[in-house]
């Protein structure tokens, strides 16, 4: 029998919201697999979902540049949220946005040997960094095109602490804008049901076939259960399935449908997302300090 530590029962709690003694029995059953702990719990109706938080520390801005059929989304990390609100760094992540949007590298390597007025990216942000007196660093972009019958729709969060972009096509830029700020506030994963990959689906449909039976519920009827459970999957991480935070009688795809439009692709960033934040013991800094 695998050893099961405190720091996984600890990490399954966190993710499914259960109690210690159902996360350490489920992480027993399955010899400690944490994938397949979290389905032995939905499975026995335990946790009816696996929401992952995931641990945002990195502080910073995102930030949407659009020109003409061609836009830009970048994030641009600082190491407190004191600095990101820095009129410098502001202007610094403007004009990284700028110049992405004009040299259009394939990655942030080849981003950060664009050449500038003052060397190239690497060198203004190094020199930012001596400025402002903290580590600055791009940590990612994605350059989009559309066609000239599509609309862009662009939203910023809190000034810019998540930032998404998104294509429709037809209708408008004021339903591309409310799609945008959707995504900001949904956090879909696919734009419709055929972007979701086959296993996933897959998976989740065995999931809530033995969630189902665990039940007690007569055969029969498990198979309508099951589609009707998919159902609600497909609402929680597809766009277009997803009810409209500004008018939840109807779907996002038959709002955009409604304004002669398509949701065609979305991009969401949050700043820090999936990153560890360090954890500051303030108590021991001071005292140090004091030393």
């Amino acid at each position: 029998m695998a050893k099961i530590s405190a720091s996984q029962v600890k990490e399954l709690r966190d993710k499914t919201g259960v109690g210690m003694m159902d996360a350490k029995k489920a992480l027993v059953a399955t010899e400690g697999d944490s994938a397949k702990a979290i389905d032995f719990l939905r499975e026995k109706g335990i946790a009816k979902a696996a929401k992952k938080s995931d641990r945002v520390a990195a502080e910073g801005l995102a930030s949407v540049t659009v020109s003409g059929n061609t836009a830009v989304i970048v994030e641009v990390n600082a190491e407190t949220d004191f600095v990101a609100q820095n009129a410098k760094f502001k202007d610094l992540v403007k004009h990284i946005g700028e110049v992405l949007l004009e040299s259009k590298p394939a990655d942030v390597k080849a981003a950060l040997a664009v050449k500038t007025d003052k060397g190239t990216l690497n060198d203004e942000l190094i020199e930012a960094t001596q400025v402002i007196g903290e580590k600055i660093s791009l940590r990612r972009f994605q350059i989009v095109e559309k066609e000239d019958s599509d609309n862009f729709g662009a939203y910023l969060h809190m000034g810019g602490s998540i930032a998404t972009l998104v294509v429709v096509a037809g209708a408008d830029e004021s339903t591309a804008k409310d799609v945008a700020m959707h995504v900001a506030a949904t956090n879909p994963k696919f734009v419709s049901r055929d972007q979701v990959p086959e296993e996933q689906v897959a998976h989740e449909k065995e999931v809530l076939t033995e969630e189902a039976k665990n039940e007690g519920k007569p055969e029969k009827i498990i198979e309508k259960m099951v589609s009707g459970r998919l159902n609600k999957y497909f609402a929680e991480i597809t766009l277009d399935d997803q009810d409209f935070v500004k008018d939840s009688d109807q779907t996002v795809a038959k709002y955009v449908a409604s304004k002669n439009g398509k949701v065609k692709s979305f991009v969401r960033f949050q700043v820090g997302e999936g990153i560890e934040k360090k954890q500051e013991d303030f108590v021991s800094d001071v005292m140090s300090q004091i030393k």
